[in-house]
């Protein structure tokens, strides 16, 4: 028996079994700290323990009153503001895509909430495919049924010959009735849907779209301490021949109400040869609407309500083509003070085939800060309209 344990009692046993004594003087030593001291006990927990995402916590979650504060403790209190997506069940990937931009970007830090709106009820695969995504909390919404279809004095089959023809032209998106709902309802109804009524501020926010740099400060929070009422990146040309009535009802509106047209307003973006609204000519420019981040308060004003229902009068979002983009910025450019409007210049966006990158390289590269081509900036390109931007701000534009 002593020969068999002098035989067991080798170097390796002797180790093998300290190591196992002193392992299990620690856990006891580690559960007596954790008994008496309740400081050392919860930072264990708070290290050991990962909360796991429960099929519950998928549920749509919509804001209660006017608690809009951070998900967590010690974040920066929030604007009555969020991000608005309208998008269809079969996008989910485009929509994730620019959810993730977003929230690494901006985002992470501030985790404002998400509203997406579609035509029809969002799938079970949509809500938990992109509600994982997001900081902040999120909403899930539908657009009203009159808000998505034809009001009642539209002539059906006028407007079905109108998109056929335009369809035969090859103008863009010419023959299709949804693009037209979704115009019309981004110009007259987006605000209007009641899960936008307790905000102020949205940014809207459209399927596969990029963000190329950080934003350290809360772009809505600038909105509001700088009296902006528009914000915007790019400036493009728009298709003449999907508004060619648009002008003319315009000037129209301006006539039968000329105590909704700003005298300080910013005509000199949309009309050129300085001339006033009745003798100038749309000169085709407008804020690229895919991406803007706005008051609320203004679309709901009864200025914009009226600009709107005067459009939308005249048929022109379906016999011709009237895009939201035109509207939203004619509105903006007539309705309030030109300093109202703002260039986020230092925003790197990116929306199918353009693009806006800031160029000063030390500022916005050499930094770090982004990554996107400054070479390929549609800014310079014929397409843009930062050169009659700029005409009306009278400065270099980046404010």
């Amino acid at each position: 028996m002593l020969r068999l344990l002098h035989s067991c009692l080798t170097p390796r046993w002797i180790v093998s079994a300290t190591v196992a004594i002193i392992g299990l003087l620690s856990v006891g030593l580690m559960a007596l700290l954790l008994q008496d001291n309740s400081y050392i006990k919860s930072a264990y927990v708070s290290l050991t323990t990962v909360p796991v995402q429960s099929e519950a916590s998928l549920v749509p979650v919509i804001h209660d009153g006017d608690k809009f504060t951070a998900t967590s403790g010690g974040e920066p209190k929030l604007e009555k503001a969020t991000f608005v997506m309208l998008v269809r069940n079969s996008e989910v990937h485009d929509a994730r895509s620019s959810i993730r931009y977003v929230e690494d970007r901006f985002n992470k830090n501030f985790h404002y909430p998400w509203l997406f709106i579609n035509d029809e009820p969002f799938s079970s695969n949509f809500v938990k495919m992109t509600r994982n995504l997001v900081s902040g909390n999120a909403t899930y919404g539908v657009v009203p049924k009159e808000a998505w279809s034809m009001p009642n004095w539209i002539d059906r089959q006028k407007a079905e010959e109108c998109m056929k023809t335009m369809e035969s032209h090859k103008i863009p998106y010419g023959g299709m009735e949804s693009y037209r709902h979704m115009c019309r309802f981004f110009s007259g109804f987006f605000y209007r849907h009641e899960l936008l009524a307790d905000y102020d501020y949205y940014w809207r926010v459209e399927p596969n779209t990029q963000l190329y740099c950080d934003i350290t400060y809360d772009p809505f929070t600038f909105m509001r301490e700088k009296n902006k009422t528009y914000g915007f990146t790019i400036t493009l040309h728009e298709h003449e021949s999907t508004i060619e009535t648009l002008w003319p009802t315009v000037q129209n509106f301006s006539r039968a109400h000329p105590e909704h047209i700003h005298p300080n307003n910013a005509l000199d973006f949309i009309v050129d040869d300085q001339k006033n609204i009745t003798e100038g000519s749309y000169n085709l420019c407008h804020f690229w609407s895919n991406f803007e981040i706005a008051s609320l308060k203004f679309f709901r004003s009864q200025a914009y309500g009226d600009f709107f229902d005067a459009l939308d009068r005249s048929g022109g979002f379906f016999y011709e083509r009237w895009g939201d983009a035109p509207v939203h910025s004619i509105a903006a450019a007539l309705l309030v003070d030109k300093a109202e409007l703002h260039w986020f210049y230092d925003v790197g966006y990116r929306h199918q085939d353009y693009m806006h990158c800031p160029e000063p390289l030390a500022e916005f590269h050499d930094s770090g800060k982004c990554y996107c081509n400054p070479d390929n900036n549609v800014d310079s390109s014929s397409h843009s309209c930062t050169k009659e931007y700029r005409r009306m701000r009278g400065d270099s534009g980046e404010q």
